[in-house]
């Protein structure tokens, strides 16, 4: 078992690795978004890997999906913890809140979504995108760390970098979105195609712009809140890995008859 964490900084953090060491990876399609640090959380074996660029130098549309994937793949990866900082599109839903994702609504336009661009076609099934196990373990460890969160909601991502307008915020609420964000898609559907465990950490930094009486959305906003609950995410994810056990999930099983040979 090997897990794989993608997010920002300070996942990569030595206090919570044990012994990292930093891998560079070259994939078919191309380098990862960044080195990758590969160690130890509880005496599990871990690879980090910074979705966009060690020094966020990567846009959403930018971020290199498939090799991040194939590079996780390739090192071994079993089960992904995908960070993600996401609007919220809910008064219930508060900035520094916990969304632990289970569902998402595809507003993409320029990414490739499949390892099989050729020869092969991959119909691949997604009407439960994430894995149920590490949801639930996700919301166990936040019960025991009083954390706020939510254990299920639906993401709409969209391609960025821009924000939405108050029209289109307000029409993903109507559609039944609970959080906004612009990188879930396609890293769940990739993670799926390679047999990996995903599950998505989304955390309300603000509430997009739909919402008259708050602050609205700016990058500035978006990073303080971040940096507010940074330990809070450090600490669900090592106190998470902690109880994640290998066995069998339909979520490795999917791949095995979505080929068209």
């Amino acid at each position: 078992m090997k897990i794989g964490i993608i997010g920002g900084s300070g996942l990569d953090d030595p206090k919570i690795l044990s012994n990292p060491v930093t891998i560079e990876v070259d994939t078919p399609y191309g380098k990862p978004s960044s080195h990758i640090t590969s160690g130890k959380i509880a005496g599990t074996k871990v690879v980090v890997l910074a979705r966009h660029g060690k020094n966020h130098s990567l846009m959403p549309t930018n971020v290199p999906f498939q090799a991040n994937i194939w590079a996780l793949k390739e090192l071994g990866c079993t089960h992904i913890l995908a960070t993600t900082a996401c609007g919220s599109l809910r008064e219930k839903i508060c900035p520094g809140h916990f969304v632990l994702l289970d569902q998402f609504i595809d507003r993409t336009t320029k990414r490739k979504s499949t390892f099989y661009e050729k020869d092969k076609v991959c119909h691949i099934p997604m009407a439960e995108p994430f894995c149920k196990q590490l949801r639930d373990l996700l919301a166990k460890t936040c019960k025991d760390l009083n954390l706020d969160f939510h254990k299920n909601g639906t993401v709409v991502t969209i391609e960025g970098p821009r924000f939405s307008t108050k029209a289109e915020s307000h029409m993903f609420r109507q559609w039944g979105a609970d959080v906004i964000n612009m990188s879930t898609v396609p890293e769940v559907v990739l993670a799926r195609e390679a047999g990996i465990c995903y599950q998505a950490i989304a955390m309300s930094t603000d509430y997009d712009c739909w919402h008259e009486s708050e602050e609205e959305v700016s990058i500035n906003l978006v990073l303080k809140t971040m940096a507010k609950n940074a330990e809070n995410v450090k600490k669900l994810i090592v106190n998470t890995i902690a109880k994640i056990n290998y066995n069998d999930c339909a979520c490795k099983e999917f791949i095995k008859t979505a080929v068209l040979r």
